[in-house]
Protein backbone atom coordinates (compact mmCIF):
# COMPACT_ATOMS: atom_id res chain seq x y z
CA UNK A 1 0.00 0.00 0.00
CA UNK A 2 1.55 3.35 -1.19
CA UNK A 3 1.11 5.62 1.86
CA UNK A 4 0.46 8.67 -0.83
CA UNK A 5 -2.88 7.48 -1.82
CA UNK A 6 -4.39 7.50 1.66
CA UNK A 7 -6.67 9.95 0.60
CA UNK A 8 -10.37 9.36 1.57
CA UNK A 9 -11.85 12.44 -0.15
CA UNK A 10 -10.73 9.71 -3.98
CA UNK A 11 -12.28 6.77 -2.36
CA UNK A 12 -15.42 6.98 -4.26
CA UNK A 13 -13.80 7.35 -7.28
CA UNK A 14 -11.39 4.95 -6.41
CA UNK A 15 -14.19 2.64 -5.33
CA UNK A 16 -16.38 3.16 -8.68
CA UNK A 17 -12.90 1.92 -10.87
CA UNK A 18 -13.26 -0.54 -9.43
CA UNK A 19 -17.11 -1.46 -9.49
CA UNK A 20 -16.23 -0.60 -13.22
CA UNK A 21 -13.26 -3.34 -13.69
CA UNK A 22 -15.22 -5.60 -11.97
CA UNK A 23 -18.17 -5.48 -13.89
CA UNK A 24 -15.97 -5.83 -17.35
CA UNK A 25 -14.19 -8.74 -15.89
CA UNK A 26 -17.46 -10.68 -15.92
CA UNK A 27 -19.30 -9.89 -18.86
CA UNK A 28 -18.68 -12.72 -20.67
CA UNK A 29 -20.09 -14.67 -18.45
CA UNK A 30 -22.99 -12.91 -18.47
CA UNK A 31 -22.98 -11.98 -14.91
CA UNK A 32 -26.24 -10.31 -13.29
CA UNK A 33 -25.90 -6.50 -11.96
CA UNK A 34 -23.04 -5.82 -9.63
CA UNK A 35 -23.68 -5.45 -6.06
CA UNK A 36 -21.46 -3.18 -4.20
CA UNK A 37 -20.74 -3.28 -0.63
CA UNK A 38 -18.01 -0.17 0.53
CA UNK A 39 -15.68 -0.24 2.99
CA UNK A 40 -15.05 3.39 5.34
CA UNK A 41 -12.80 5.40 3.99
CA UNK A 42 -10.37 5.44 7.35
CA UNK A 43 -9.72 3.23 10.11
CA UNK A 44 -11.02 -0.06 8.74
CA UNK A 45 -8.07 -2.35 8.60
CA UNK A 46 -8.23 -4.84 12.10
CA UNK A 47 -5.16 -5.33 11.74
CA UNK A 48 -1.43 -3.76 10.80
CA UNK A 49 1.93 -4.44 10.36
CA UNK A 50 5.40 -1.58 10.95
CA UNK A 51 9.07 -2.36 10.33
CA UNK A 52 10.44 -0.36 13.45
CA UNK A 53 13.75 1.61 12.96
CA UNK A 54 16.40 2.86 15.22
CA UNK A 55 17.90 6.31 14.52
CA UNK A 56 20.40 7.27 17.74
CA UNK A 57 18.29 7.62 20.56
CA UNK A 58 15.10 8.03 18.32
CA UNK A 59 12.55 4.86 17.30
CA UNK A 60 9.49 5.51 14.97
CA UNK A 61 7.72 3.23 12.70
CA UNK A 62 8.47 3.21 9.29
CA UNK A 63 6.72 1.74 6.35
CA UNK A 64 8.28 1.53 2.70
CA UNK A 65 7.07 3.54 -0.58
CA UNK A 66 6.04 0.70 -3.75
CA UNK A 67 8.18 3.15 -5.89
CA UNK A 68 10.98 3.97 -4.59
CA UNK A 69 11.13 1.46 -1.22
CA UNK A 70 12.07 4.28 -0.06
CA UNK A 71 11.45 4.68 3.80
CA UNK A 72 8.46 6.70 4.92
CA UNK A 73 7.87 7.94 8.71
CA UNK A 74 4.38 6.62 9.79
CA UNK A 75 3.42 8.38 13.37
CA UNK A 76 -0.30 7.11 12.26
CA UNK A 77 -1.95 4.84 9.40
CA UNK A 78 -5.29 6.00 8.20
CA UNK A 79 -6.37 2.70 7.00
CA UNK A 80 -5.55 0.97 10.46
CA UNK A 81 -8.41 1.14 13.12
CA UNK A 82 -8.99 3.89 15.83
CA UNK A 83 -7.39 2.10 18.63
CA UNK A 84 -4.66 0.40 16.87
CA UNK A 85 -3.75 4.16 15.85
CA UNK A 86 -4.25 5.13 19.74
CA UNK A 87 -1.70 2.64 20.69
CA UNK A 88 1.11 3.04 18.38
CA UNK A 89 2.44 6.06 19.64
CA UNK A 90 1.81 4.65 23.05
CA UNK A 91 3.78 2.16 22.31
CA UNK A 92 6.66 3.97 20.49
CA UNK A 93 6.65 6.52 23.45
CA UNK A 94 6.70 2.96 26.24
CA UNK A 95 9.39 1.03 24.09
CA UNK A 96 11.89 3.57 23.34
CA UNK A 97 13.65 4.52 26.86
CA UNK A 98 13.71 0.93 27.88
CA UNK A 99 16.68 -1.20 27.45
CA UNK A 100 15.02 -4.67 27.29
CA UNK A 101 12.37 -3.95 25.44
CA UNK A 102 13.83 -2.15 22.51
CA UNK A 103 17.11 -3.72 21.81
CA UNK A 104 16.99 -5.18 18.12
CA UNK A 105 13.23 -5.00 18.07
CA UNK A 106 12.48 -4.82 14.15
CA UNK A 107 8.46 -5.06 13.88
CA UNK A 108 5.30 -5.03 15.80
CA UNK A 109 2.09 -6.56 14.42
CA UNK A 110 -1.53 -5.39 16.13
CA UNK A 111 -4.55 -6.68 15.70
CA UNK A 112 -7.72 -5.44 17.25
CA UNK A 113 -11.48 -6.15 17.29
CA UNK A 114 -14.72 -4.43 16.45
CA UNK A 115 -15.26 -5.21 20.33
CA UNK A 116 -12.44 -3.62 21.09
CA UNK A 117 -9.96 -5.73 21.83
CA UNK A 118 -6.15 -5.40 21.02
CA UNK A 119 -3.21 -7.61 20.78
CA UNK A 120 0.71 -6.18 20.18
CA UNK A 121 3.09 -8.23 18.73
CA UNK A 122 6.98 -7.35 19.48
CA UNK A 123 9.24 -8.84 16.84
CA UNK A 124 13.05 -8.88 17.90
CA UNK A 125 16.46 -10.21 16.17
CA UNK A 126 17.56 -11.59 19.66
CA UNK A 127 16.58 -14.36 21.94
CA UNK A 128 13.97 -13.02 24.64
CA UNK A 129 14.64 -12.95 28.77
CA UNK A 130 13.51 -12.45 32.00
CA UNK A 131 14.61 -9.02 31.89
CA UNK A 132 11.81 -8.44 28.50
CA UNK A 133 8.93 -10.77 30.72
CA UNK A 134 9.63 -8.55 33.27
CA UNK A 135 8.84 -4.76 31.74
CA UNK A 136 6.22 -5.88 29.26
CA UNK A 137 4.19 -7.39 32.31
CA UNK A 138 4.73 -4.22 34.05
CA UNK A 139 3.66 -2.28 31.07
CA UNK A 140 0.25 -4.59 30.24
CA UNK A 141 0.17 -3.96 34.50
CA UNK A 142 0.28 0.20 33.60
CA UNK A 143 -1.90 0.00 30.81
CA UNK A 144 -4.56 -1.90 32.84
CA UNK A 145 -5.02 0.36 35.71
CA UNK A 146 -5.48 3.23 33.06
CA UNK A 147 -8.53 0.99 32.15
CA UNK A 148 -7.42 -0.54 29.00
CA UNK A 149 -6.35 -4.28 28.56
CA UNK A 150 -3.47 -4.93 25.95
CA UNK A 151 -1.84 -8.40 25.45
CA UNK A 152 1.17 -8.96 24.52
CA UNK A 153 3.69 -11.29 22.50
CA UNK A 154 7.50 -11.50 22.07
CA UNK A 155 8.81 -13.24 18.87
CA UNK A 156 12.38 -14.35 18.29
CA UNK A 157 13.82 -16.71 15.92
CA UNK A 158 11.86 -20.50 17.46
CA UNK A 159 10.57 -18.38 20.22
CA UNK A 160 6.86 -16.99 21.38
CA UNK A 161 6.47 -15.94 24.59
CA UNK A 162 2.59 -15.00 25.43
CA UNK A 163 1.84 -12.57 28.10
CA UNK A 164 -2.20 -13.58 28.85
CA UNK A 165 -3.52 -14.06 25.67
CA UNK A 166 -3.09 -14.43 21.98
CA UNK A 167 -5.98 -13.87 20.66
CA UNK A 168 -8.85 -11.22 20.19
CA UNK A 169 -12.73 -12.19 20.93
CA UNK A 170 -14.74 -10.36 17.73
CA UNK A 171 -18.22 -9.67 17.76
CA UNK A 172 -19.70 -9.37 13.92
CA UNK A 173 -23.10 -8.60 13.55
CA UNK A 174 -25.03 -10.48 10.88
CA UNK A 175 -28.74 -8.75 10.24
CA UNK A 176 -28.51 -7.85 13.97
CA UNK A 177 -27.13 -11.13 15.43
CA UNK A 178 -23.88 -11.03 17.26
CA UNK A 179 -21.82 -13.65 16.32
CA UNK A 180 -18.79 -14.29 17.93
CA UNK A 181 -15.39 -15.47 16.63
CA UNK A 182 -12.04 -16.08 18.57
CA UNK A 183 -8.94 -14.95 15.92
CA UNK A 184 -5.69 -16.22 16.79
CA UNK A 185 -2.66 -13.66 16.17
CA UNK A 186 -0.81 -14.63 13.04
CA UNK A 187 -4.07 -16.59 11.78
CA UNK A 188 -5.87 -15.61 9.07
CA UNK A 189 -8.75 -13.15 9.66
CA UNK A 190 -10.50 -10.97 6.98
CA UNK A 191 -8.81 -7.72 7.85
CA UNK A 192 -11.73 -5.35 6.88
CA UNK A 193 -13.96 -5.86 9.86
CA UNK A 194 -17.52 -3.77 8.96
CA UNK A 195 -16.97 -5.43 5.03
CA UNK A 196 -16.44 -9.13 6.67
CA UNK A 197 -19.78 -8.26 8.64
CA UNK A 198 -21.28 -7.72 4.86
CA UNK A 199 -19.95 -10.24 3.61
CA UNK A 200 -21.69 -12.60 5.87
CA UNK A 201 -25.08 -10.90 5.36
CA UNK A 202 -24.07 -11.47 1.40
CA UNK A 203 -23.94 -15.38 2.12
CA UNK A 204 -26.38 -15.70 4.48
CA UNK A 205 -28.63 -13.57 1.67
CA UNK A 206 -27.87 -15.90 -1.01
CA UNK A 207 -28.55 -18.88 0.68
CA UNK A 208 -32.02 -18.29 2.47
CA UNK A 209 -34.79 -20.86 2.48
CA UNK A 210 -31.74 -23.33 1.28
CA UNK A 211 -32.71 -27.36 1.52
CA UNK A 212 -30.25 -29.97 2.92
CA UNK A 213 -26.85 -29.57 4.28
CA UNK A 214 -23.66 -27.15 3.21
CA UNK A 215 -20.16 -28.11 2.61
CA UNK A 216 -17.56 -26.01 2.91
CA UNK A 217 -14.49 -26.20 2.13
CA UNK A 218 -11.82 -23.49 3.43
CA UNK A 219 -13.54 -22.86 6.56
CA UNK A 220 -10.66 -21.01 8.54
CA UNK A 221 -12.01 -20.25 11.96
CA UNK A 222 -15.52 -20.80 11.46
CA UNK A 223 -16.64 -17.61 10.05
CA UNK A 224 -18.77 -18.79 7.39
CA UNK A 225 -19.90 -21.80 8.52
CA UNK A 226 -21.21 -20.27 11.77
CA UNK A 227 -23.39 -17.70 10.30
CA UNK A 228 -24.65 -20.11 7.45
CA UNK A 229 -25.73 -22.90 9.36
CA UNK A 230 -29.32 -21.02 10.26
CA UNK A 231 -29.66 -21.51 6.28
CA UNK A 232 -29.01 -26.06 6.35
CA UNK A 233 -30.18 -28.27 8.22
CA UNK A 234 -26.67 -29.20 8.73
CA UNK A 235 -22.79 -27.71 7.81
CA UNK A 236 -19.58 -29.98 7.35
CA UNK A 237 -16.46 -27.68 6.87
CA UNK A 238 -12.77 -28.35 6.10
CA UNK A 239 -9.92 -26.22 7.30
CA UNK A 240 -6.12 -27.43 6.98
CA UNK A 241 -4.54 -24.93 10.04
CA UNK A 242 -4.99 -26.38 12.71
CA UNK A 243 -5.02 -22.76 14.64
CA UNK A 244 -7.93 -21.99 12.94
CA UNK A 245 -9.57 -25.81 13.50
CA UNK A 246 -9.42 -25.08 17.39
CA UNK A 247 -11.30 -21.57 16.96
CA UNK A 248 -13.37 -22.87 14.75
CA UNK A 249 -14.00 -25.33 17.52
CA UNK A 250 -14.17 -22.51 20.43
CA UNK A 251 -16.56 -20.47 18.04
CA UNK A 252 -19.21 -23.51 17.72
CA UNK A 253 -19.64 -23.78 21.27
CA UNK A 254 -19.75 -19.98 22.19
CA UNK A 255 -22.47 -19.20 19.65
CA UNK A 256 -24.32 -22.37 20.67
CA UNK A 257 -24.72 -23.98 17.16
CA UNK A 258 -25.25 -28.04 16.86
CA UNK A 259 -24.97 -28.42 13.76
CA UNK A 260 -21.71 -27.44 12.32
CA UNK A 261 -19.13 -29.85 12.16
CA UNK A 262 -15.12 -29.16 11.26
CA UNK A 263 -13.07 -31.64 9.61
CA UNK A 264 -9.34 -30.77 9.98
CA UNK A 265 -7.87 -31.28 6.18
CA UNK A 266 -7.41 -29.55 3.03
CA UNK A 267 -9.76 -29.27 0.40
CA UNK A 268 -7.39 -31.83 -2.06
CA UNK A 269 -7.18 -34.25 0.33
CA UNK A 270 -11.05 -33.75 1.13
CA UNK A 271 -11.63 -34.30 -2.88
CA UNK A 272 -9.76 -37.46 -2.51
CA UNK A 273 -11.91 -38.96 0.04
CA UNK A 274 -15.13 -37.88 -1.40
CA UNK A 275 -13.85 -39.73 -4.39
CA UNK A 276 -13.28 -42.73 -2.79
CA UNK A 277 -9.47 -42.13 -3.89
CA UNK A 278 -8.10 -43.25 -0.84
CA UNK A 279 -9.32 -43.59 3.11
CA UNK A 280 -8.39 -40.97 5.67
CA UNK A 281 -7.90 -41.62 9.67
CA UNK A 282 -9.15 -37.98 10.30
CA UNK A 283 -12.73 -39.39 8.94
CA UNK A 284 -12.71 -42.14 10.82
CA UNK A 285 -16.42 -41.41 12.95
CA UNK A 286 -17.70 -39.25 10.23
CA UNK A 287 -20.52 -40.76 7.84
CA UNK A 288 -19.81 -38.70 4.82
CA UNK A 289 -23.08 -40.23 3.26
CA UNK A 290 -25.37 -38.81 6.18
CA UNK A 291 -24.62 -35.72 4.46
CA UNK A 292 -27.26 -34.35 1.61
CA UNK A 293 -24.97 -31.54 0.68
CA UNK A 294 -26.22 -29.85 -2.48
CA UNK A 295 -24.90 -26.29 -1.83
CA UNK A 296 -20.98 -25.89 -1.56
CA UNK A 297 -19.28 -22.96 -0.55
CA UNK A 298 -15.59 -21.95 -1.02
CA UNK A 299 -13.53 -18.94 -0.06
CA UNK A 300 -10.27 -20.76 -1.59
CA UNK A 301 -6.61 -18.62 -1.36
CA UNK A 302 -5.41 -16.21 -4.34
CA UNK A 303 -4.38 -19.86 -6.25
CA UNK A 304 -8.14 -20.90 -6.88
CA UNK A 305 -9.34 -24.04 -6.81
CA UNK A 306 -7.22 -27.07 -8.42
CA UNK A 307 -8.38 -29.02 -11.33
CA UNK A 308 -9.63 -31.75 -9.12
CA UNK A 309 -11.57 -29.93 -6.65
CA UNK A 310 -13.40 -28.04 -10.10
CA UNK A 311 -14.43 -30.94 -11.25
CA UNK A 312 -15.78 -32.36 -7.58
CA UNK A 313 -17.67 -28.39 -6.93
CA UNK A 314 -19.28 -29.02 -10.76
CA UNK A 315 -21.35 -31.86 -8.77
CA UNK A 316 -23.09 -29.46 -6.18
CA UNK A 317 -26.69 -27.45 -7.65
CA UNK A 318 -25.41 -24.46 -5.93
CA UNK A 319 -21.72 -22.81 -5.44
CA UNK A 320 -21.39 -19.97 -3.56
CA UNK A 321 -17.84 -18.46 -4.20
CA UNK A 322 -15.56 -15.85 -2.30
CA UNK A 323 -12.19 -14.70 -3.51
CA UNK A 324 -9.53 -12.73 -3.00
CA UNK A 325 -8.36 -12.83 -6.60
CA UNK A 326 -10.68 -12.40 -8.99
CA UNK A 327 -8.18 -13.54 -11.96
CA UNK A 328 -8.00 -17.13 -10.77
CA UNK A 329 -12.01 -16.94 -10.10
CA UNK A 330 -12.33 -15.89 -13.65
CA UNK A 331 -10.00 -19.20 -14.30
CA UNK A 332 -12.46 -21.68 -12.26
CA UNK A 333 -15.38 -19.70 -13.86
CA UNK A 334 -13.82 -21.26 -17.38
CA UNK A 335 -14.93 -24.31 -16.15
CA UNK A 336 -17.66 -24.08 -13.68
CA UNK A 337 -19.12 -21.73 -16.00
CA UNK A 338 -20.05 -25.50 -18.02
CA UNK A 339 -22.53 -26.30 -16.00
CA UNK A 340 -23.29 -23.18 -13.47
CA UNK A 341 -24.53 -19.99 -14.36
CA UNK A 342 -23.75 -16.57 -12.35
CA UNK A 343 -27.46 -15.78 -10.40
CA UNK A 344 -25.53 -12.95 -8.09
CA UNK A 345 -22.06 -11.09 -8.33
CA UNK A 346 -20.75 -8.89 -5.53
CA UNK A 347 -17.63 -6.57 -5.10
CA UNK A 348 -16.13 -6.40 -1.59
CA UNK A 349 -13.97 -3.61 -0.84
CA UNK A 350 -11.99 -5.21 1.70
CA UNK A 351 -8.68 -3.47 0.72
CA UNK A 352 -9.42 0.83 -0.31
CA UNK A 353 -6.42 2.27 -1.70
CA UNK A 354 -5.09 -0.97 -3.49
CA UNK A 355 -6.21 -2.40 -6.58
CA UNK A 356 -7.55 -5.92 -4.64
CA UNK A 357 -10.63 -6.57 -4.97
CA UNK A 358 -13.16 -8.53 -3.26
CA UNK A 359 -15.35 -10.79 -5.07
CA UNK A 360 -18.13 -12.99 -4.48
CA UNK A 361 -20.42 -14.84 -7.17
CA UNK A 362 -23.28 -17.59 -6.34
CA UNK A 363 -23.34 -20.15 -8.96
CA UNK A 364 -26.68 -22.32 -9.76
CA UNK A 365 -26.82 -25.26 -12.16
CA UNK A 366 -27.75 -24.42 -15.90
Amino acid sequence: MDPKLLDPTQYDAQLAEKCQRMTSMFAPFDAPELEVFASEPAHYRMRAEFRVWHDGDDLYYIMFDQQTRSKVKTEQFLPASALINQFMPKLIEAVKPNPSLRFKLFQVDFLSSLSGELVISLLYHRQLDEAWERDIEALRQQWLAEGVTVNFIGRAKKQKLCIERDYVDEVLNVHGTPMHYRQIENSFTQPNGKVAEKMLEWAVDCTRNSSGDLLELYCGNGNFSLALAQNFEKVLATELAKPSVESAQHNIAKNNIDNVTIIRMSAEDFTDAMNGVREFNRLRGIDLKAFNCNTIFVDPPRAGLDKETEKMVQGYERILYISCNPETLLDNLGTLGETHKITRLALFDQFPYTHHMEAGVLLERK
